[in-house]
């Protein structure tokens, strides 16, 4: 890899995934006027991320969360799932607990709003680089207060591997089938279902699915 000319040190690799073009291109400008950073390539969606991930093998993935043809949510835990090396850090102008927690639960090094300014966002990229979490304040609070705050029985949000195996489950999906589809095991399946159960108030398979189907979360 080339050295950077004004740190001796190479320069740290970007993949920048955002569905607007705007962004993409005043984050590309940003970047490349800096020293320090390189970026690789472009993607308008989580899917066409986790492809360009592969053969680009970017230090840092600069990521979107809600994007058509594929969120960010997704691509974090199917880009953990090929064991991409890239550091990701969501840079997104969301910041509510659906959207914080799944991503956090999913893998995200980091965790950024876009009104963040231009050197908070050089500093995180770099620490994300070196595996640090970087959080910005209003989404540090968020998740402090969701650790604090004890939630009321069926009113705690779904995790994302939550949501993949109660969708399995309303299907007819057996324990083992759901484990051989997931790539996980029958206990971690067993353990997501516990945690699914007390999150929905409900008491069995059928239930959940009940309450899931009346509150809109399957279909």
């Amino acid at each position: 890899m080339t050295e950077d000319a004004t740190t001796g040190n190479a320069p740290i690799t970007l993949l920048i995934v955002d569905d607007h073009p705007v962004v993409r291109d005043g984050l590309r400008g940003m970047f490349e006027s800096a020293p320090g950073f390189r970026v690789l390539g472009e993607a308008p969606n989580g899917v066409e991320a986790v492809a360009l991930a592969a053969g680009l093998d970017p230090d840092v993935i600069l990521m979107d969360l809600r994007m058509p043809g594929g969120g960010g949510v997704e691509a974090i835990r199917e880009l953990g799932r090929t064991g991409a090396r890239a550091k990701i850090l969501v840079l997104t102008t969301y910041d509510t607990d659906s959207d914080t927690l799944p991503a956090i639960e999913a893998g995200a090094t980091g965790y950024l709003l876009k009104d963040a300014p231009r050197e908070e966002l050089f500093t995180a990229v770099r620490a994300a680089s070196e595996g640090r979490t970087v959080l910005s304040p209003a989404v540090a609070s968020r998740l402090v207060s969701a650790v604090r705050t004890p939630r009321a029985p069926g009113n705690e949000p779904l995790s994302a591997r939550e949501r993949e195996v109660l969708a399995l489950v309303a299907k007819g999906t057996s324990n083992r089938e759901i484990a051989r589809e997931l790539f996980i095991s029958e206990a971690t399946v067993k353990t997501h279902l516990t945690h699914l159960y007390a999150k929905l108030g409900a008491k069995d398979r059928a239930a959940a699915v009940a309450v899931a189907y009346d509150r809109g979360i399957l279909g």
